[in-house]
C-alpha cells in the first residue's frame, strides 16, 4: 500500500494537476467573487407615464424614486407602446399613474396603478415588485388612517386599519447573495472536473502502464492513491471558500478545522466513485466523457442553480448517488447556518456510503480482472 502512494505521489509530483488544482479554483473564486459582490440590484432604472399630471401623481414618483430599489429615469405625460418605453434597456419597467387618480382619491374610490414589466432577464425585477407592493401599501393605511382619524383617535384607526402587521427576518443569507449560492457552486464544480478527471484516470493510467495489478489484486492498492488528490482537493477547496469571504463577504461561521472532516469525506467519496466510473476505461482520453456521469448531474440537480425542492422526487432522489449534493447541504448547514458537525450525520453518513460501495465496487472489478489475466496467462502457458 505504502509503494502504491509512494508510486502515484511520485506520479502527481511530476504533472501540472497540483498547480492547477489550487490556481483555477482560486482564480474562478476571485473572477466570481469580485464579479457578484455586489449582487443586490439598487436603483433599478424605471420610467413612469403620468397621465394624472396631479400634484398627488408628483408625489407618487417622488416615493418611487425615493426608494433605494428604483430610480425614476423619465417621466412621460401620455402612455406610449411599452416596446418604445423599454427599448435599449433605459428601463426595466414602466409605472403607469392613470387619468384622474386624484379626484378618485380624493372622492374615497379606488383606483389601479399599472406597471409593465421586462421579463426577458428576471433577475433585474427582483426589487421592484416588493418596493412598488411596499409603496401602494403604506399610500392604503396612510390614505385609510388620514379619513377614519376624523372620526377616531389615531390609535384606533391604525388597529382598525391593520390589525395585524408582518415582521420578516431573513436567515443565514439576508442580501440573497450569489456569492453563497451560484459563485461557490461554479467552484465547486470547477474543483470536482479536476478532480475526477486526475483520479478517473489513474486504473487507465495503470493499466496502460503494465502496473495495475502489480500490487496484487488488492483494492486497497488502488483505494490508496487516490489519497492524495482528495487531501489536495480539500485544501484547495478551503482556500478557494477562504478567497470567496475575503472579496465577495460570503457567509462561512464554522471554523475551518471543523470543516476539514466533511471536506475529506466528500472528497474521497467523490475520487473512490470517479475511479470505479473511470476503471473500464481503455483510453486516458476518454476518461473526461465517462466523468460526464458525475459532473453534468452535480451540475443540475444538486442545488447550485436550483433548490432542489423545485425537481420531481425522480430527481430529488437520484441525486443521492451524488458527493456534491451532501456537500452542498453540509455547507448551508455548517457553513451558512453555523451547524454543528453532530447536526449532520446523515450528510456525513451518506458520504461514508458513497466511500463504502465505490470501494467495493473496485474490489470486484479488480479481482475480475486479475482473474481473467491469470487465466489468459495459464491459457499462453498450456
Amino acid at each position: 500500500m505504502i509503494k502504491s502512494l509512494t508510486d502515484e505521489w511520485n506520479h502527481l509530483r511530476g504533472s501540472k494537476w497540483i498547480i492547477l488544482i489550487f490556481v483555477a479554483p482560486l482564480v474562478a473564486a476571485l473572477f466570481f467573487g469580485l464579479m457578484f459582490s455586489r449582487n443586490q440590484l439598487s436603483e433599478t432604472p424605471v420610467a413612469v407615464v403620468d397621465e394624472d399630471h396631479s400634484s398627488y401623481s408628483r408625489q407618487l414618483i417622488e416615493l418611487i424614486n425615493a426608494s433605494p430599489l428604483m430610480e425614476v429615469t423619465n417621466v412621460f405625460p401620455n402612455r406610449l407602446s411599452p416596446d418604445i418605453l423599454l427599448a435599449n434597456e433605459q428601463a426595466v419597467a414602466v409605472i403607469v399613474i392613470p387619468h384622474g387618480l386624484q379626484q378618485r382619491q380624493d372622492a374615497g374610490l379606488s383606483s389601479s396603478i399599472g406597471i409593465w414589466m421586462d421579463n426577458t432577464m428576471p433577475s433585474s425585477l427582483s426589487g421592484i415588485r416588493s418596493a412598488i407592493q411596499e409603496i401602494v401599501t403604506t399610500e392604503n393605511t396612510t390614505t385609510a388612517v388620514t379619513r377614519l382619524t376624523q372620526t377616531m383617535n389615531v390609535e384606533s384607526a391604525k388597529d382598525l386599519v391593520s390589525p395585524l402587521s408582518l415582521v420578516q427576518r431573513m436567515l443565514y443569507n439576508p442580501t440573497s447573495s450569489y456569492i453563497g449560492t451560484m459563485v461557490i457552486g461554479f467552484v465547486n464544480i470547477m474543483i470536482l472536473m479536476l478532480t475526477t478527471g486526475a483520479a478517473g484516470a489513474i486504473a487507465p493510467r495503470l493499466r496502460q502502464e503494465g502496473k495495475l495489478l502489480f500490487a496484487g489484486s488488492s483494492p486497497f492498492q488502488l483505494w490508496i492513491r487516490v489519497l492524495p488528490y482528495a487531501i489536495l482537493s480539500t485544501c484547495s477547496s478551503l482556500l478557494s471558500y477562504a478567497m470567496l469571504k475575503q472579496v465577495g463577504q460570503m457567509r462561512f461561521e464554522v471554523a475551518p478545522y471543523v470543516f476539514i472532516v466533511p471536506l475529506l469525506l466528500y472528497s474521497m467519496a467523490l475520487c473512490l466513485l470517479a475511479m470505479l466510473l473511470g476503471y473500464s476505461v481503455q483510453n486516458i482520453s476518454k476518461v473526461g466523457s465517462r466523468m460526464s456521469l458525475i459532473l453534468y448531474p452535480s451540475f443540475l440537480v444538486t442545488g447550485i442553480q436550483l433548490t432542489p425542492l423545485a425537481f420531481p422526487a425522480f430527481f430529488q432522489i437520484t441525486a443521492w448517488a451524488l458527493p456534491m449534493n451532501w456537500l452542498n447541504r453540509l455547507i448551508r448547514g455548517m457553513a451558512f447556518r453555523n451547524g454543528e458537525l453532530g447536526f449532520y450525520s446523515v450528510e456525513l453518513g451518506a458520504c461514508i456510503l458513497i466511500i463504502g460501495i465505490a470501494s467495493l465496487g473496485l474490489g470486484f472489478v479488480l479481482r475480475r480482472e486479475s482473474r481473467r489475466s491469470m487465466s489468459n496467462l495459464e491459457v499462453e502457458a498450456a
